[in-house]
């Protein structure tokens, strides 16, 4: 099936939002009003620009306010309507987008509004237009789909269908299983958002929190599937409204609606990817430094053990337990602020570039993250380096997959560091998350990569506060635990060292392994008395425990399956390290306990 998104979906002029859709893979646009008055183009330049990208412009929208008027305001709109009918042709968009009125003019006359629906269909079929008539979920008298199709049925105009939207359907609780009694060929449009699951006005939800499909809490895909049910086959298309989109740059949102929507036609049937390879563990975790001096310190005290040298890069390989960790200085050419991982991402100071992710299939991952449409990264890697598959994530964390001694026609990437001599790390340690600061325009993004090209399945977003503005957290995880990232956008800018990423290590003994950091002249995070007194009033925990882990740092939270204790070390550029004692059914990430790190951390800077 064709997809198309609407204009108003992306940011910047005209020029720029079709140029992004087409680099994006889209076969189609709606030209949204506005975006045609604003522009410096003639209606034949756009359709000749539209032609020249492969687009074609599946729709004109939207006409306000046209049915169940007076007569002499229904004179108006037909002399408003022959103008937009006459701009279409010159465009090249043969269908047209016509609301339910919101007017207070409009009458509670649905005979009316057939008539005057079925009156404007005959001034369209003229020029060769088709007019699909939509329910807004706010509109006046008309505000449910059913509703709209009835008066489009009792109009019985051959050039008059219906136009379905998944926000105005899905947002008012309407059964969408009814759409499969509208017969296909009168079912001129889809239009296709989804949005969180919010409590507020239906008008404010749908103007600044829809999103693509797969990004919130509606049954997109059910909803699909009903519509191709009645046969038809025109084009999937987003018409998104979100203040985030508006702001951020084109391109990249382009490409997120069109992984949207790949991955929707893979769940209703009508498209093919190759299949999902869900990440089995993390193999290491490749951080970027211009200085290795305070990241070897720090990882020494952690008890990591520095085991091998890359063979071909300025690249040293730390162990402890399972737990493995890349430190990159190279290369040592650029400038502090312009370092740069082994694949090419640009990294400000110590960051954590890259994840190596243990995988069934790495080529087969790799396959599936190309359609769609993650950036293959290009290595720059010696003849006898390993051949590893590499693509990067929407904020730029490269992503590795691996199939480590697992497989023998698959190189190893340890097999691209030679041993050095050294003592041996601690034991028993291995990452237990890792935790990526997103950029304030990507979270959403960021969760649609991670669950349809990873096949990670996302947990509830959790809201955290920090002293300077709220935080948004999400985790996504594999079937068994054995690969969690926890993804966050905040309030402060995404350069904020105090929201950078985290490298969190599951320890069989936090006390003892904070109290071993410390020893080895770590510096631990910390944490006020007045956090460990309430502690002390919310859980029954022994003194002697509850001094150790004021001593310490320790902080503590509990659910249904369990305990969960933890530690931070002090920040060494955009990253630190938290160590973390998991009871075996505890599920959480400690998400009440952060106010009170942000806010140490604050303090600490």
């Amino acid at each position: 099936m064709r997809t198309s998104i609407a204009t108003v979906s992306l940011s910047g002029s005209l020029t720029e939002k079709l140029t992004a859709a087409s680099r994006a893979g889209f076969d189609g646009v709606e030209i949204f009003e506005n975006d045609l008055l604003a522009s410096a183009l003639a209606p034949g330049e756009i359709r000749s620009r539209c032609a020249d990208l492969g687009l074609g412009i599946d729709l004109y929208q939207p006409m306000r306010d046209v049915e169940a008027v007076p007569e002499d305001e229904f004179a108006r709109n037909l002399r408003r309507a022959r103008h937009k009918f006459e701009l279409m042709q010159e465009l090249g968009a043969d269908t047209v987008l016509v609301c339910s009125s919101v007017s207070p003019l409009a009458l509670d006359d649905d005979d009316l509004a057939a008539a005057q629906l079925a009156r404007l269909a005959s001034l369209a079929q003229d020029f060769g237009i088709r007019v699909a008539y939509e329910a807004l979920a706010w509109g006046r008298h008309v505000s449910t789909y059913d509703h709209a199709w009835r008066i489009v049925e009792a109009a019985g105009h051959p050039a008059l269908g219906t136009c379905l939207d998944s926000f105005h359907i899905l947002s008012r609780g309407s059964d969408p299983k009814g759409i499969e009694d509208i017969p296909g060929e009168k079912i001129f449009f889809l239009q296709l958002a989804d949005a969180p699951l919010l409590a507020m006005d239906v008008l404010q939800w749908s103007r600044h929190y829809r999103c693509f499909p797969g990004q919130g809490g509606f049954d997109v895909a059910g909803l699909v599937r009903h519509v191709l049910r009645t046969g038809y086959d025109g084009p999937l298309s987003l018409e998104v409204f979100n203040d985030v989109f508006r702001q951020a740059e084109a391109g990249p949102t382009a490409v997120d609606a069109h992984r949207s929507l790949l991955v929707l036609k893979e769940a209703v049937g009508v498209g093919e990817l190759p299949a999902s390879v869900v990440p089995t563990g993390v193999a290491f975790a490749e951080l970027v430094t211009p200085d290795a001096e305070p990241v070897s310190a720090l990882l020494g005290a952690l008890g990591f053990a520095r085991t091998a040298r890359h063979r071909s890069k300025p690249v040293d390989l730390w162990e402890q337990g399972e737990a493995r960790i890349l430190v990159n200085t190279g290369p040592a050419a650029l400038p502090h602020s312009r370092l740069r991982s082994s694949g090419g991402t640009p990294i400000d100071g110590t960051g954590l570039a890259a994840i190596g992710l243990e995988s069934p299939d790495p080529r087969a991952a790799a396959r599936r993250a190309e359609a769609l449409l993650a950036p293959v990264l290009p290595r720059r890697r010696a003849p006898q380096d390993a051949p590893l598959d590499a693509v990067a994530a929407p904020d730029g964390t490269e992503l590795f997959f691996c199939a480590s001694g697992r497989d023998p026609e698959l190189a190893d990437w340890r097999a691209d560091f030679a041993a050095v001599p050294h003592e041996p790390g601690s034991a028993g340690a291995r990452i237990d998350h890792l935790a990526l600061t997103q950029p304030w325009h990507q979270y959403d993004a960021a969760t649609l990569f991670h669950r349809s090209v990873l096949g990670l399945h996302p947990q509830e977003s959790v809201d955290v506060a920090d002293p300077y503005g709220l935080l948004r957290s999400r985790a996504v995880t594999n079937g068994d635990g054995n690969v969690r990232i926890v993804l966050g956008v905040g309030a402060a800018p995404a350069d904020d060292t105090l929201h950078a990423q985290h490298i969190a290590l599951a320890v069989p003994d936090v006390v003892a392994a904070a109290r071993a950091f410390r020893a080895a002249g770590g510096g631990l995070l910390p944490i006020p008395a007045n956090y460990h007194d309430d502690l002390a009033a919310r859980y029954e925990l022994a003194d002697d425990e509850l001094d150790t882990y004021r001593d310490l740092g320790i902080l503590y939270d509990r659910d249904a399956g369990g305990g969960f204790r933890h530690c931070y070390t002090r920040t060494v550029g955009r990253v630190f390290f938290e160590l973390v004692e998991r009871d075996p059914g505890y599920r959480g990430y400690g998400a009440q306990n952060a106010p009170v790190r942000l806010a140490a951390q604050h303090a600490g800077r």
